[in-house]
């Protein structure tokens, strides 16, 4: 689930361009094996009281929920499993994983659920009072919907401060959306869960750097970001990518690599990438793909391909040109992360 980024792919404002482990004993401390060994005692000493601090069940719930307020499903079944003290620790997590699931399919009915907002938002709501912080992201995202930011706003940060990268990632995007917007909030948050590894984060950071927005300008980290978040899965970063290798900006100029980067993105539904990757095709001589990615374009709205895809098709046979509409007609984008 992710809030809607109003944010260009490439910056419109630039500077010109376009682009316990037990302690061993020691030997000597071992009976000799012709001396007659010392009888155990009856209570050996590592054995722990089940009233000591080993019990997590009698852990606070707020510390309980500071270790493990990130689990998933399996990082919570798989530390149910340690012990029987640290699955009733996590019962209310796993509660709230329920209560996360029938938020999501009142959200986007499934499950033959018929969709309410509402319902959606009051299941999120209880999963978040249990300490996940997953709820506590979708649980913004729907009061984000529904216009009520502040309300968002404080559960992003709640889950941002429990280190969840999707909250700080959602909390960096909100203080750059806000109105008036607060820079260096976003990117603190962006830069945190960008280190985290969230690719959408290390996309806006990017961003940031490329447009000195909170931060000052910086081409070269900004280069550095993008292609973090492209080798990640990031699809319009994939496409900054392809540019800055163009451009030379912030990465060394290659052809190659920047050809690369841009099928990848043309392959992932980028409408630009694909006119882009589509004209570039067109200079290689590569006809029939050409008109492929050209079409693929124009149909997800690029208009500037339609004049050059007209030219080529004209030049093309009655069978290549069905073939390459045949292609365009079955084309299928890679799955993305936007």
């Amino acid at each position: 689930m992710k809030q809607r980024e109003r944010t260009r792919t490439w910056p419109s404002k630039s500077n010109g361009s376009r682009f316990k482990s037990l302690p061993l004993e020691s030997l000597a401390s071992r009976p000799s094996t012709k001396s007659k060994p010392k009888p155990l005692p009856l209570q050996s000493p590592v054995l722990v009281s089940p009233t000591t601090s080993s019990d997590f069940s009698t852990l606070p719930h707020d510390v309980v929920i500071k270790i493990a307020a990130t689990f998933t499903v399996p990082n919570l079944q798989s530390a149910s499993l340690v012990c029987r003290s640290w699955r009733d620790a996590l019962k209310p997590l796993r509660e709230a994983m329920l209560f996360l699931r029938w938020g999501k399919q009142f959200k986007h009915g499934k499950a033959g659920v018929k969709p309410n907002l509402e319902k959606a938002l009051n299941s999120f709501l209880k999963g978040a009072a249990r300490g996940s912080t997953l709820a506590m992201v979708d649980a913004g995202l729907v009061y984000w919907e529904m216009g009520k930011k502040e309300e968002g706003i404080k559960l992003y940060k709640k889950a941002a401060d429990l280190g969840d990268a999707a909250g700080q990632c959602n909390l960096g995007i909100s203080y750059l959306q806000a109105e008036p917007p607060d820079l260096k909030e976003a990117v603190k948050w962006l830069h945190r869960a960008s280190l985290a590894g969230h690719v959408r984060a290390q996309y806006q950071l990017a961003l940031c750097m490329h447009q000195g927005r909170g931060v000052d300008h910086n081409i070269q980290e900004a280069a550095r970001w993008y292609l973090k978040a492209a080798e990640g899965g990031y699809v319009r970063a994939m496409y900054n990518t392809a540019l800055c290798y163009t451009s030379g900006e912030g990465l060394v100029h290659s052809h190659q690599q920047a050809k690369k980067w841009m099928k990848r993105a043309a392959d992932h539904g980028h409408a630009k990438a694909q006119l882009d990757y589509g004209l570039c095709l067109f200079s290689e001589g590569e006809m029939i793909k050409a008109v492929v990615y050209l079409e693929l374009a124009l149909r997800a709205g690029e208009a500037a391909a339609a004049h050059v895809k007209d030219v080529i098709i004209q030049q093309l046979s009655a069978a290549s040109r069905d073939r390459a509409m045949f292609l365009v007609d079955h084309w299928r984008a890679l799955p993305s992360s936007r």
